[in-house]
């Protein structure tokens, strides 16, 4: 696994006023969170899977969580599997659910692996490597995935009306809940950081495990 090019500098887990101040909240936390590159670097080298949370943290109203997201070489919205890593990086299979909009007949040339996180907002940050998203549009036939863990339920299909962006270090990517997203090629691989402040979904005091040796 390649180290992640990023400044010496740690990541304090910060939100805006508007999200700090909100009405109702449980708890007024006290204390900041610092995640170090250096935690950042373990994290995405001896993690197992795509998707590496790092923390998640009582922010009071809700819980906010940072990972490190590795996604190797995919064409045409299919990962290619890493040599001597057969099926790295292939979904679960959801549950057969409908979701999404529903038709007795798909039109033609829509966009293989689109997603919708049916609560979880996500913020993404590029750090390494590089390639081509999509978001937006709608998902037609999709099957809904119940899963309680990293975003919850989730709606999975063939998505229609998406814009394309090439994304490489340093772009950033707000994803709100409900927006159509997903990877269309990676010529090699790309990382990025991941927030999610969670409604509910994501544990606070979660560490990953690596950071507990």
């Amino acid at each position: 696994m390649r180290t992640l090019v990023l400044p010496a500098v740690a990541l304090a887990v910060v939100l805006s006023p508007a999200l700090v101040f909100t009405q109702g909240a449980k708890t007024k936390p006290a204390t900041a969170t610092y995640i170090t590159k250096e935690e950042v670097d373990i994290v995405n080298s001896q993690g197992q899977g795509i998707d590496r949370n790092i923390k998640t943290v009582d922010i009071g109203h809700e819980n906010f969580s940072v990972g490190i997201i590795h996604r190797g070489k995919t064409v045409n919205g299919v990962a290619v599997p890493a040599a001597g890593a057969a099926g790295r990086g292939a979904a679960a299979a959801p549950a057969p659910t409908p979701c999404g909009r529903q038709m007795a007949t798909a039109p033609a040339g829509g966009t293989a692996g689109g997603i919708t996180h049916d609560f979880q907002t996500e913020g993404y940050y590029i750090v390494s490597g590089g390639g081509t998203m999509f978001t937006d549009g709608y998902i037609v036939n999709g099957r809904h995935n119940p899963s309680p863990d990293l975003n919850g339920p989730t709606c999975g299909g063939m998505a229609y009306e998406v814009v394309k962006k090439l994304v490489k270090p340093g772009d950033i990517i707000i994803i709100p809940a409900g927006v159509v997203h997903g990877w269309l090629d990676i010529p090699e691989h790309v990382d990025y950081l991941s927030f999610r402040p969670s409604p509910g979904i994501l544990t606070a005091g979660w560490v990953h495990p690596v950071l507990k040796k």
